[in-house]
């Protein structure tokens, strides 16, 4: 036992962390091909089957462009060409790339800075040290001040229905998504169970499903071509992630299972019409509230040490990191809520104290805020806050349409909202843009113009759309508008 390491020095070991960091950053800079999850899908939205970056008409001005040599600031731009270290630079230059692919959601980011320190946790060393956060519960790594506060907000707002529910914690939406798969198709069939979905269909649900390659499902597609007998999984995303559109079931076969994604179903982009009421509903903080989270590594130049956001880059690799994104599900059945606890305890233990602590401190502020009596007289609703900034960018958005005339975007219908106590058209985080004038590829036609945007052939759908992200900054979706609105052909 520990042999290997007899003999090593301070120096044998700085030099393996120089050489290992080396690596790293040329992967970082040149890996392109050979893996699944490269530095061309952190441009663009980590997709697969994307068009490289050299199709984008970068000039030699812009300081959005990766060159050979990696610095900081340029590794720090391969990562994510809308993110600078500095925001007045990034404002200065008017030829940058602009990625609205991913939705990241920096729209959010003034809202929680008025807040200051509202949303601050403290957590002592000796705090968060067992695996186990309540043994009663269920879900035994569920944090109670979360649970608690997800209760708290679902009832306020009336999206859902959390009475005789468990609630399941887990990292990210993905990760529940993949629990509620393996919960619904363990045990059911010799052969993999069929999942469906309506086209437009989130992206990342294929990608996730063909890329785990699982033995217990597998991916059919678009529920118009389905008809096979039998049990199937179907799954709903209300709002629809990437048309904004309100979604119900499609198949209704008698075998069928079904996972609803809520992740959008709050008042800032839909009305609340009732309180969804279905056997698993997904929702995530980062959709919720703008905490998308970080995986956080570090990579050493010299002598600094430059914190970098990675999104698993490199599989297999196994850095260090900390976990600050938390999605939740309502989970009506104690069998399949059971399967789910388990396949989140089986790959990653459970889900970090830390991260629901912080989630939970961010949920109580956003309750707080809708809360109009006593000490909250005075804080502004994060909601009504968040619901005008969309409205207006969705305006902003028509109006660059209708002076291009080159595009087209959805007409969603009016319906009140009980939790507003007004009526509204759905105003969706992402824009479902179409190309008119017989173009063909809007997403490169996009690209020669600097605006990064997923096509979309990603949805099942005819390569004349493209989705757009419409939570950006404030100063990278003002330059999106100005320059589709010159777009005329």
């Amino acid at each position: 036992m520990g042999k290997g390491l007899e003999g090593w020095s301070v120096r044998h070991l700085l030099m393996v962390s120089v050489a290992l960091n080396v690596w790293l950053v040329l992967k970082l800079t040149y890996y392109e091909k050979d893996i699944n999850f490269g530095t061309k899908q952190i441009f663009h939205g980590f997709c697969t089957e994307e068009k490289p970056l050299k199709d984008v008409p970068f000039s030699s001005s812009s300081s959005s462009m990766v060159a050979a040599e990696p610095t900081e600031e340029k590794i720090i731009n391969l990562l994510n060409p809308s993110r600078y270290s500095n925001y007045d630079e990034l404002d200065a230059d008017e030829d940058r790339v602009i990625n609205l692919d991913h939705g990241d959601p920096t729209m959010y980011e003034k809202y929680w800075q008025k807040e200051g320190d509202k949303t601050t946790v403290v957590i002592s060393g000796w705090q968060s040290m067992s695996y186990f956060s309540d043994v009663r519960n269920l879900c035994w790594f569920l944090e109670p001040t979360f649970g608690k506060e997800v209760i708290r907000l679902h009832n306020i707002v009336g999206n859902a229905i959390t009475e005789g529910r468990h609630i399941v914690v887990g990292t990210g939406s993905t990760q529940l998504f993949q629990a509620a798969l393996y919960a619904l198709s363990s045990g059911q069939s010799a052969q993999p169970i069929s999942v469906v979905s309506a086209t437009p269909y989130y992206s990342f649900y294929r990608q996730v499903i063909e890329y785990l390659k699982s033995g217990l499902y597998k991916w059919v597609g678009d529920t118009a071509n389905f008809s096979e007998d039998g049990p199937y999984i179907e799954l709903i995303t209300s709002p629809n992630n990437p048309d904004g559109f309100t979604r119900q079931s499609v198949v209704n076969g008698s075998g069928g299972m079904l996972i609803h994604d809520f992740a959008y179903y709050w008042p800032q982009y839909t009305p609340i019409t009732s309180p969804a009421d279905h056997d698993i509903m997904l929702f995530t903080v980062s959709k919720t509230t703008g905490h998308a989270g970080m995986r956080i590594g570090s990579i050493h130049f010299g002598s600094r040490l430059l914190p970098v956001v990675l999104f698993e880059l490199v599989p297999g690799l196994d850095l260090d990191k900390w976990i600050v994104q938390v999605s939740w599900a309502l989970v009506k059945d104690d069998e399949v809520a059971k399967k789910m606890t388990k396949f989140i305890e089986l790959s990653s233990i459970g889900v970090s104290k830390d991260s629901q602590l912080r989630a939970a401190k961010i949920l109580q502020a956003v309750s707080n805020s809708c809360d109009n009596t006593g000490d909250f007289r005075n804080r502004e609703n994060f909601f009504e806050n968040s619901h005008h900034l969309i409205e207006d960018r969705w305006k902003q958005l028509k109006a660059a349409v209708n002076q291009s005339r080159m595009f087209s975007t959805p007409e969603f219908p009016p319906a009140f909202c009980k939790y507003t106590n007004r009526t509204f058209k759905t105003q969706p985080a992402f824009a479902w843009l179409k190309c008119e004038r017989e173009v063909e590829d809007c997403e490169s036609l996009l690209r020669k113009h600097k605006l990064l945007t997923r096509g979309g052939m990603h949805f099942g759908m005819s390569p004349q759309y493209v989705r757009i992200s419409m939570l950006d900054r404030e100063s990278n979706f003002n330059l999106f508008i100005k320059r589709l609105s010159t777009i005329h052909s």
